[in-house]
């Protein structure tokens, strides 16, 4: 299975906001700066992890963003259910596709299903701050860029 863009830039920015002190703001700019990705992209990613409740923004002069919760209390597998679009891992996944002609007979969905499951529930065992171990580590990397 793969994750979209999308889902991996909000990983990232919890990463990037967990990664700093709790009252400490951070741009959208830092953030895309930090990992040399699309502003633009960030600025989608940001909104909706803003409605998710995952982060806090501040506007106006001195604003930014942060985390709006507790790292122990974002659970990454929930974060993923929440960002991906569809878990279509082949076509007859999808209730709007016409579908493999022996859809109805094949036990390889079921399998397939089985295992996407078991990849999500593997990320429901972790939280944010389950990667922030190396917080110090992480900071330098994301913080010191020139």
């Amino acid at each position: 299975m793969r994750l979209t863009l999308y889902t991996d830039y909000s990983l990232r920015v919890l990463l990037f906001l967990g990664a700093k002190k709790p009252e400490e703001l951070s741009t959208i700019k830092e953030i895309s700066d930090a990992y040399g990705i699309s502003k633009n992209h960030l600025m989608k990613v940001t909104h909706e992890l803003g409605k998710m409740g995952y982060i806090e923004t501040i506007r106006g002069r001195g604003g930014g963003i942060r985390l709006a919760m507790q790292p122990e209390d974002i659970i990454i597998g929930q974060v993923v259910r929440q960002t991906e679009e569809d878990f279509y891992l082949v076509d007859c996944f999808n209730p709007e596709s016409v579908g493999c002609v022996i859809s109805p007979v094949c036990s390889l969905k079921g399998a397939l299903n089985k295992a996407l499951h078991a990849y999500i529930s593997i990320l429901d065992e972790y939280a944010l701050s389950d990667f922030l171990h190396s917080k110090d580590e992480i900071a330098a990397l994301l913080f010191n860029q020139p």
